[in-house]
């Protein structure tokens, strides 16, 4: 079968997807077979520098060996267990990710995706305080199960029905497009004070958590500012409420540290991970302290599904904490993500379509826009580039608000060559869009 009967096939069999991008449906897009460490290969030879590194859960590199070793060993010792049960993977797994959190984080539970993370994040919420309301950031994004979802703002959409009950969405603090006109460092904070002045009044006594992304992705890779995260801690606390950090896309070394919350100086109740956590294979986890454990347990927790703690998730997880931590995997993300913004404010200085170039480590974006006076969204522009690109061999995503900001994630075995071959294919369709 050839790689357009592949793709008819595709087309025939398969239930499409809003995650399918017009743009690449339209193009006719590649049909991956194989890839290794930042590169994908198509049906026909093709070569693709990923930077989007698979769906962000490839960031260790595509087919990382030590990951791949021990998934083939563990084939053929445990594939699964009931997670009424202890297995031996999973108690491994859990004591190496406490050792890469802080006190008192490590309690954990083992799920498959951030979705997933996320869902159980909310309910131990609710059963640890004892309320009901949670809110979330009107840029955010947090999974597409139903929970997950419907505090999902960025993909907020018609005809999903009614949303969920006790959930609320606050302003973000977006620099780039604040509503706020201000010179002060604290700029973010009206939209705090004007936050809690609904939820004050939207859910009186019954907020439970604030649910954030460190950095906002599919929302446009959007840096929260220290301080705010620092001044929403302390309102929470006040509230008897929880802050819960929805790490899938930030943790792990992926922003330069372990953990985005050690960049922001601010420690969570609750943390969740997913997305490279198995090095591409389907875990996450939920941790939280044994304070909130236990207060969840006697608020009547019951949660889990078919493959919670599944040994093989569990051995894949365990063998990428292991690469994460031995290799000094963030120290690489760090000067990854410092020769990337190097290479991108160059382009940004010769083309006026670039308003704003932000991010940290290995996740980053660039701001399109068709005048950086009125700041007006070059959306459109945003899907050519994406198309002349892929048409070149570089994969990446459009995200934010207005579909105009492009987000790269590349995988931690990226080079400085393929960061600079990523940068010419960039800088050729600027050229031409422009």
């Amino acid at each position: 079968m050839d790689s357009q009967q592949l793709r008819q096939t595709g087309e025939d069999y398969l239930i499409r997807s809003s995650l399918l991008s017009d743009v690449v449906a339209a193009s006719g897009g590649p049909v991956f077979v194989r890839a290794e460490g930042s590169e994908v290969w198509d049906r026909d030879g093709n070569a693709y520098l990923d930077f989007n590194s698979g769906q962000m859960c490839s960031w260790l590199g595509h087919n990382n060996p030590r990951v791949t070793a021990a998934v083939q060993k563990g084939l053929s010792q445990l594939t699964h267990a009931s997670s009424v049960y202890y297995n031996e993977p999973q108690v491994l797994l859990a004591k190496k990710l406490a050792e890469t959190l802080d006190a008192p984080l490590r309690r954990t539970l083992f799920i498959q995706s951030g979705a997933d993370s996320n869902e159980a994040a909310i309910l131990f919420a609710r059963r640890a305080t004892g309320k009901n309301a949670i809110a979330a950031l009107h840029l955010s994004f947090h999974g597409y199960s139903d929970v997950s979802r419907a505090m999902s703002y960025i993909a907020a959409a018609p005809n999903h029905g009614p949303t969920i009950p006790d959930l609320y969405a606050i302003p973000a603090p977006y620099a780039y497009r604040s509503p706020i006109e201000s010179e002060s460092d604290e700029w973010w904070a009206p939209l705090l004070d004007i936050s809690f002045q609904i939820l004050d009044r939207q859910c009186a006594g019954n907020l439970a958590a604030v649910i954030v992304e460190p950095v906002i992705s599919a929302g446009g890779v959007i840096e929260l500012p220290g301080g705010y995260v620092r001044a929403l801690k302390e309102r929470l606390e006040e509230r008897g409420a929880l802050l819960i950090f929805d790490e899938a896309q930030t943790g792990l070394g992926k922003l330069g540290e372990m953990y985005a919350y050690q960049q922001l100086g601010v420690m969570p109740d609750i943390i969740t991970v997913s997305k490279h956590f198995g090095g591409g294979l389907a875990i996450s986890a939920m941790v939280t302290t044994d304070e909130i454990e236990q207060k969840a347990l006697e608020g009547g927790l019951s949660f889990g599904h078919s493959h919670s703690s599944d040994p093989i998730g569990c051995t894949a997880g365990l063998a990428s904490l292991e690469e994460i931590m031995e290799a000094d995997v963030p120290a690489k993300a760090a000067a990854i993500g410092t020769y990337w913004q190097a290479r991108m404010r160059d382009l940004q200085q010769r083309f006026p379509m670039i308003g704003d170039v932000r991010g940290r480590g290995c996740l980053q974006g660039i701001e399109l826009v068709r005048d950086r006076n009125t700041k007006e969204p070059a959306n459109t522009e945003a899907d050519e580039i994406f198309r002349l690109c892929l048409k070149e061999g570089l994969l990446f995503s459009v995200r934010g608000a207005h579909g105009n900001v492009v987000r790269f994630v590349p995988p931690a075995t990226t080079t400085e060559q393929q960061i600079d071959q990523a940068s010419d294919i960039l800088e050729r369709a600027l050229s031409q869009v422009s």
